[in-house]
């Protein structure tokens, strides 16, 4: 099959490698500007657009499959993000606090992705492994974000 030819999967963690190096440098830059709540809120919805491969039927996964993803993304790996990531007012903005332990934990993160395809990649194909992780990682950026809303209504009212 296609999917599953050695090319198909280094292409697969070079563009996860990417996308990481990518999260990181757009993260660090994110703190020298004020945010705003449209800011916090457009990345989930931008994502949330990505549902849309589950109308391929080769990314279809099992039901319990696809809620376990998305609840270890919530219950777990969100919250180390939700932990590091802090708002802080700067007279009349808010900014996004950069926290070394941002860089770190996405690391780390992206490690026991790279564990967990492997594991993942022996019992379905590559396109049913990218919809896991899609939504362990939905599962992870809606409380995250969730958590930046609170806080910057917080210091709004402040």
């Amino acid at each position: 099959m296609f999917w599953s030819t050695p090319i198909v999967q280094l292409l697969s963690v070079c563009v996860s490698v990417i996308a990481g190096v990518t999260l990181i440098i757009l993260r660090m830059r994110a703190g020298k500007k004020p945010t705003t709540l449209k800011k916090i809120i457009i990345p989930p919805l931008g994502m949330a657009t990505g549902f849309i491969m589950f109308v391929a039927p080769i990314t279809h996964i099992p039901w319990l499959w696809g809620v376990s993803a998305f609840g270890t993304g919530l219950l777990l790996f969100a919250f180390p993000l939700i932990v590091t990531t802090r708002l802080e007012r700067v007279q009349s903005d808010i900014y996004v606090r950069r926290s070394k332990a941002f860089i770190i934990i996405i690391i780390v993160l992206f490690a026991i992705r790279l564990v967990m395809h492997q594991a993942v990649e022996e019992f379905m194909s590559i396109p049913q492994t990218g919809a896991i992780f899609y939504l362990l990682a939905f599962g992870m950026i809606v409380p995250w974000r969730l958590s930046m809303v609170s806080e910057y209504l917080r210091l709004q009212r402040a």
